[in-house]
């Protein structure tokens, strides 16, 4: 289970629970930290160990293959492994690198990847697969909201609209109570002024453009506020279809201040600006961590 960084930490254990039941060895892991991709190929050479010990086969080569979802991160798994499995081993020659990607659909081929020794371990990196068809819109939605389906499919705003639905329905913004309106935090736009040295208007340029990346502490801090001020006062009954929708757009409004969107772009723009910015914030994890799938029931062990 990747990116479980991303993911609501008490639904990740139900989920591994659930697992288990089925008779599966689930293991978590973030890609992008050391330490978990460590303690991954650990496990995944104790479990070959334990395999070649039980067929009496010692010096036996294992294949095993990355299969999911696309734009769940098995490239970049697969690198970070064969990247730790090399150190670990103490191999030396030309690393090998697969393509990774914020967008769906890049890996093309099936690679492979050493990722241990004594015995060999492979890893293949395979492409990511979806049925030819989908025709639950709610599961459609949940794939382009993670990146798994290209944004294309669906306008930013109406999946903007569907993350703030999700976001709303949670306890999530209520640990932004820090960040709400105060003056420290009620910043207006930078102006560029035409008078001044050419140091002054390169020093004004940059900040500028500082303060335009949404991907900014103070600006991610801002979103965070805004969402919790507009909830917070919020007088109407968000479990009603018809307050939910009052609800999203007066976010959606909102949010142009935060994300700093120059006035003047017409509706349309504003809310694909708005939409972009702030699902590229969920999909790094900065608006809070979410399991977008509920755990099926279950008979043994209820969670």
């Amino acid at each position: 289970m990747n990116k479980i960084d991303l993911a609501h930490q008490t639904q990740v254990k139900g989920w591994m629970r659930y697992f288990e039941q089925q008779n599966c060895i689930p293991y978590g892991v973030n890609s992008h930290n050391k330490d978990s991709v460590k303690g991954l190929l650990n496990f995944i050479q104790a479990q070959v160990r334990g395999l070649c010990k039980a067929n009496h086969h010692a010096s036996e080569t294992v294949t095993i293959m990355l299969v999911g979802i696309p734009n769940v991160g098995k490239s970049a798994l697969a690198n970070s492994l064969h990247q730790m499995g090399r150190i670990s081993a103490a191999e030396k020659g030309r690393l090998k690198h697969a393509t990774v990607s914020p967008q769906p659909g890049e890996t093309k081929d099936i690679s492979s990847f050493k990722i241990g020794s004594h015995p060999n371990i492979y890893l293949l990196d395979t492409p990511g697969i979806l049925p030819r068809m989908i025709h639950d819109a709610e599961l459609c939605s949940k794939l382009v909201l993670t990146g798994a389906i290209r944004d294309g499919l669906i306008e930013p705003k109406e999946l903007a609209r569907y993350f703030l639905t999700i976001l709303n329905l949670s306890d999530q913004y209520k640990k932004w109570a820090k960040f709400s309106a105060n003056e420290d935090r009620l910043l207006s736009f930078i102006e560029y002024k035409e008078e001044g040295s050419i140091s002054s208007k390169l020093e004004m340029r940059q900040k500028k453009q500082h303060m335009m990346d949404h991907t900014q502490d103070l600006i991610v801090n801002d979103v965070r506020g805004t969402i919790f001020d507009t909830i917070s006062c919020f007088d109407g009954n968000i479990e009603l279809e018809e307050d939910k929708i009052k609800l999203m757009e007066a976010e959606l409004v909102a949010l142009r201040e935060a994300f700093r969107v120059p006035q003047g772009l017409g509706e349309y723009v504003y809310n694909r600006v708005v939409g972009v910015k702030l699902l590229d914030l969920y999909r790094t994890g900065r608006l809070g961590h979410y399991t977008l799938d509920t755990l099926p029931l279950t008979l043994h062990h209820p969670l």
